[in-house]
């Protein structure tokens, strides 16, 4: 076979060799120890919360090495591919803080030296690279039509062949002469080209993966499809170039790539180039609502599938990256305890440190991990971080507090910014109940009392109190105010005292400030009630007495 002339029968358009884009991409000038990570969605759909887990890990990757993460687009399956999937995909990502160093950054736009970053555009590279492995007689024109390949497969399951593909007796256009194909070509037959693989059905390789270590596989038989009839290279073929020119050194993807390794491998062989390093990352799971079981995210059935069900429902985006990160390395929330407003992306991240089996997202330690986030956060921060939720998502929040931003922000204050800031919110969508009471046009009147008061005693306390309260006293006068209606009223002004001798009180002071919370505010649980009282200012304190009064006195 002359594969010299095989390889211009094929290619007569390709004028290049591989030697131009090896001058054209050549090998980055990093430090030591620096990584090269790419993060390669296809625009298929949303971006799914498995690949935020796999974006993010890219980043830190390339940041805690010093190294560079860009952004590749893998758009080779047009059939799959969705009308604006690669907006929706970095959205989502800029939602949640990530940005890479290079890449697509839009429809039609990207930055880097390494590009272009999108599979569709860079068809001359591979087509150059297939040539060249044509002219070596590593790949060939393979003629044969789907419904011969199904029935190859048929025939194969029919004789129980312990694997199935386009290998040794079945691989039919395998030993095609040139005239052959020649033939066929000028017939205009269609045709795939495929590896000629090398492979022994008892050899084996060893991956040394970064996160799971030593695993032994089978070597690849199966000739792969390099190339579509349509000269659009498969995954395969692709991941090899591209990795391979833009210098990726980490190849980080989810463990369902673990079986493809060894066609990689003899594919990168084939081409002579040296094969990245492989990391396969666990599964995100869940809990199975229906049987207590984990299982993958569906998205189909799980909304939280969507990263944009995060920003839709307000959790800040730095709640979600560091609930990924405690999931990517265990030893995250130690260090986000030493450091508790450091910067993200200054964490030492490891990917040894990465658990091969599969990570659980649990939404409860989101919630609560979001709790930690939102309460170091400034009442500024919040309230710049609500008004731009509440813009898209809740128009009635975003006008109350663009109205009268000073109020917002005064009552986002309490309890805040000091050592010990309460933890009430998790999401911003949790905001506009969490703050109701603070105005009428969102306030529901609850009158209801803990079991242990009697509506008398209620009202009782709330008259003594209206006549009693000044908007002008300080905190400890205040307070002490309250301490004195105690004992007139059946109440003792100390809590130990109380759970000493329960029977001889009627209750404690803790009690007496209940009743006036609930009188103000229609909630057993608040922040400071003297700073919710000096918010709502004293007409409306005493408005909001005298109708729990009226009401306690009908009930």
């Amino acid at each position: 076979m002359d594969y010299e002339a095989l390889g211009e029968l094929l290619f007569p358009h390709i004028t290049k060799t591989p030697d131009y884009f090896e001058e054209k991409y050549p090998p980055r000038q990093l430090g030591e120890g620096a990584r090269v990570t790419r993060f390669s969605p296809s625009p298929t759909g949303f971006l799914h919360i498995g690949g935020l887990f796999g974006a993010l890990t890219d980043v830190m990757t390339a940041k805690s090495t010093g190294g560079v993460s860009y952004l590749r687009i893998e758009d080779t399956d047009k059939k799959r591919e969705v009308e604006d999937g690669v907006s929706a995909i970095i959205n989502g990502l800029e939602a949640f803080g990530l940005s890479f160093d290079e890449g697509v950054t839009g429809m039609g736009t990207e930055k880097g030296a390494y590009g272009p970053y999108t599979q569709s555009l860079r068809a001359e590279v591979y087509q150059t690279v297939a040539k060249s492995l044509v002219k070596k007689g590593l790949a060939y024109p393979c003629f044969c039509t789907a419904d011969e390949l199904t029935a190859m497969r048929e025939q194969q399951e029919k004789e129980g062949t312990a694997i199935w593909g386009y290998f040794g007796k079945w691989a039919k256009c395998r030993d095609l002469t040139y005239d052959e194909i020649k033939e066929k070509i000028d017939a205009g037959q269609p045709f795939v080209l495929r590896f000629r693989a090398d492979g022994r059905e008892d050899g084996k390789i060893i991956l040394d993966d970064v996160i799971r270590g030593k695993i032994e596989m089978p070597e690849n038989i199966i000739d792969e499809v390099l190339l579509k009839s349509n000269g659009i290279p498969t995954y395969h073929f692709a991941h090899v170039c591209d990795d391979h020119f833009m210098r990726t050194t980490h190849v980080i993807r989810g463990d369902e790539w673990i079986a493809s390794v060894p066609k990689h491998i003899a594919l990168f062989k084939a081409c002579g180039y040296k094969p990245p390093k492989y990391a396969h990352t666990p599964v995100v799971m869940k809990i199975d609502e229906a049987d207590g079981g984990k299982r993958k995210f569906s998205k189909r059935k799980d909304p939280e599938a969507a990263v944009s069900y995060f920003v839709e429902n307000g959790f800040p985006k730095e709640s979600v990256t560091e609930y990924l990160l405690t999931l990517l390395n265990s030893n995250f929330e130690d260090w986000r305890r030493a450091n508790p407003k450091a910067d993200i992306f200054t964490f030492p991240f490891n990917l040894k440190k990465m658990s091969p089996s599969g990570c659980l997202f649990d939404m409860l330690k989101l919630k609560d991990i979001s709790k930690n986030v939102i309460s170091v956060m400034t009442a500024e921060e919040v309230y710049g971080n609500i008004i731009e939720w509440a813009e898209k998502y809740d128009g009635q929040l975003y006008r109350l507090f663009s109205e009268n931003p000073e109020y917002a922000k005064n009552i986002l204050n309490i309890d805040r910014e000091n050592a010990k800031p309460r933890k009430d919110i998790s999401r911003w969508a949790e905001v506009k109940d969490y703050i109701a009471y603070f105005y009428d046009e969102l306030y529901a009147p609850d009158y209801t009392l803990p079991e242990n008061i009697a509506a008398d005693d209620a009202k009782a306390i709330l008259e003594k109190y209206a006549a009693i309260y000044d908007i002008n006293d300080s905190k400890d006068e205040w307070f002490a105010k309250i301490k004195e209606m105690c004992e007139p009223l059946g109440f003792t002004p100390n809590v130990k005292e109380y759970k000493k001798n329960p029977e001889a009180y009627k209750g404690h002071v803790g009690d007496i400030s209940t009743v006036i919370r609930i009188a103000v505010t229609s909630r057993t649980n608040t922040p400071d009630l003297y700073m919710i009282l000096k918010l709502l200012g004293k007409d409306k304190v005493v408005e909001r007495i005298n109708l729990t009064i009226e009401n306690l006195k009908y009930n």
